[in-house]
């Protein structure tokens, strides 16, 4: 399958019903929403507090809190949602990409692929899994590897939606590198669509961003060629 390019409006649409989100992303923002006070809230205040409200949400669901294996969730998932699920909504989780003189004069495409990485459906806040694969062309600079992923589970560690997930990861590596010449694709599979509504456990979703020398065709043909290959 051909990834399609994407294209995301950064104009808001306010009181779309859930209905019509789960058919149209166009009126999605590439800026995660946050409100202004978001991280006024220290993260063991928010564990606190997410804690106390999980647990009046099983108890809504009739579960028996003093069972040994329900009474210790509501401050696990607390503590997952702000530590580990959640943690690339503050900024200052936001991964320090280091650059390193291109020694070696090297100009052809760099590509890191099937980078594994875990989100959440902001819809349903059910995960999506998938990997990624990015790709630049480096000028003066190069970034070490490891930053590359480290990049994309930043922008993966929050609720998400793949077009602008795409989009967020495209935009920090042009930052990042300077460069116009980057390339994003994402293949993951949605728990939304798998457990609930429809249950497609077969389907996966594909999105892309081709910016600079990766809008030619034959740059974007030869990018593809090496994701196709077998590691």
């Amino acid at each position: 399958m051909r990834p399609k390019e994407t294209l995301l409006s950064t104009k808001g649409t306010p009181n779309k019903h859930e209905e019509d989100m789960d058919l149209d992303h166009s009126f999605f923002s590439m800026e995660t929403p946050l409100r202004a006070d978001a991280f006024e809230l220290d993260d063991d205040l928010k564990v606190e507090l997410i804690e106390k409200h999980f647990k009046e949400i099983m108890q809504i669901l009739g579960l028996d809190l003093n069972d040994d294996s329900l009474k210790g969730t509501p401050n696990r998932v607390a503590k997952m949602y702000v530590k580990e699920l959640f943690k690339g909504l503050n900024p200052k989780n936001k991964p320090e990409a280091k650059l390193f003189d291109n020694k070696y004069n090297y100009k052809n495409m760099l590509v890191e692929k099937n980078i594994s990485f875990h989100s959440v459906c902001e819809h349903h806040f059910v995960p999506i899994i998938g990997k990624a694969h990015v790709a630049y062309i480096p000028n003066n600079e190069v970034v070490g590897l490891s930053k590359l992923n480290r990049i994309v589970r930043y922008f993966a560690q929050r609720p998400q939606v793949q077009e602008r997930m795409t989009i967020q990861i495209a935009n920090m590596l042009k930052e990042v590198l300077n460069t116009q010449d980057v390339a994003v694709i994402i293949e993951a599979d949605h728990l939304c669509v798998a457990m609930r509504g429809v249950q497609d456990i077969t389907s996966s979703t594909i999105t892309s961003e081709f910016s600079g020398k990766f809008q030619d065709a034959r740059t974007r043909e030869e990018l593809l060629n090496y994701i196709a290959l077998k590691s």
